[in-house]
């Protein structure tokens, strides 16, 4: 049985002063009416019933994203003591849905995508699924084709074509590339069997667990010693306990780069990580000057800026280009758009500077 495991971590620096330690990036209406949680959730609901989708979340973020979903079972809202990357949460959310069912699949995905249809997604789920249950030692991953040399992603390079499933082109997974330089990701482009890695996996519970164990040893070991408490009364003071001494890894570094058997399909549907304000503005739409605005604005002789006012406080700008001006929450953030990847940087140092309150 598939199981869906939505990673819902974040500090909420990235689309900060609107995001929030306690609101980060999932848990805004960022594109479209829901939040980008909810569609998450919407999205998987023709995949995995509610009883069989789970959300890992930080402690900041567990009583808001219970009050997002009432509709799942109170313990699938698992909150992570502390952050510690993918491959902890990974780790965990395997050894949940093991514990239950030892042969399941599982479906591990961010909260924080744009995908759209919906259906070509399921669809493309299904197809991998059916590679892992053909083959249980088998790592499915989700490529998307690049339309541009972006350096802000990871690469995935596709080997041999395995033909297609379901109408969706498969290939052997020759290497993963870490976020490339300009230089390279624009030979990644011209290359043509470099894809996106979209940060979405198919795989067996216990495969993956498996694998922790023969490439990262601590890290599994720390993931037994929790193991061993889950479904007791103890489970929440091991997790307090253990969680914060895990070794902090992405999933692509600590299993990925190294596991022989990854498979990678070819997306056919829209995809984007809506990284930051920049690619946010994408969906708002622009005028004739590249301007891109929401709520109470007034941009006069201004270019290439990013405008978003809360309701009932009005931003006017006059005479500036390249932009990005965003007042949320009594704080008000005007910066530069090719200075945006300092953003976290910011943040973070609001509270040396006595603004944790901002936070």
């Amino acid at each position: 049985m598939l199981h869906a495991v939505i990673m819902a971590g974040g500090s909420g620096t990235r689309f900060w002063p609107k995001s929030r330690r306690d609101r980060p990036k999932q848990l805004l209406r960022l594109v479209g009416e829901a939040t980008m949680l909810r569609q998450t959730v919407d999205r998987v609901a023709g995949l995995a019933a509610a009883d069989q989708t789970w959300v890992v979340t930080g402690a900041d973020q567990a009583a808001a994203t219970r009050r997002e979903l009432p509709e799942l079972p109170e313990d699938h809202i698992v909150a992570e003591p502390c952050p510690r990357d993918t491959a902890a949460c990974v780790g965990l959310a395997a050894a949940l849905v093991a514990a239950r069912e030892p042969d399941a699949t599982l479906l591990m995905l961010p909260a924080d995508h744009v995908v759209r249809p919906s259906d070509t997604f399921r669809q493309t789920i299904r197809a991998a699924t059916q590679l892992v249950a053909e083959d249980p030692t088998t790592f499915v991953t989700l490529g998307v084709r690049p339309t541009r040399p972006e350096t802000g992603y990871g690469y995935i390079e596709q080997g041999e074509s395995l033909g297609e499933r379901l109408g969706f082109r498969v290939y052997q997974v020759r290497q993963f590339c870490e976020k490339p330089d300009r230089g390279t990701a624009e030979q990644f482009l011209a290359h043509g069997r470099f894809v996106w890695n979209s940060g979405v996996f198919v795989w067996n519970a216990q495969a993956i667990l498996d694998a922790i164990g023969r490439f990262r040893p601590r890290l599994a070991e720390g993931l037994d010693r929790i193991r061993a408490e889950l479904g007791t009364p103890s489970q929440a003071d091991a997790l307090a306990r253990v969680y914060p001494t895990l070794e902090r890894v992405p999933i692509d570094k600590a299993v990925m780069e190294h596991y022989p058997n990854v498979k990678v399909i070819d997306v056919t549907y829209e995809w984007s990580d809506v990284g930051d304000w920049r690619t946010l503005a994408e969906y708002l739409g622009h005028d004739a000057a590249g301007n891109a605005a929401e709520g109470p604005t007034r941009i006069v002789d201004s270019r290439g800026c990013v405008v978003i006012a809360d309701e009932g406080r009005l931003i006017a700008t006059l005479g500036v280009d390249d932009l990005v001006v965003v007042q949320s929450g009594g704080a008000t953030l005007v910066a530069r758009k090719d200075r945006l990847d300092q953003l976290k940087s910011l943040v973070e140092g609001l509270r040396e500077a006595g603004y944790e309150g901002y936070l």
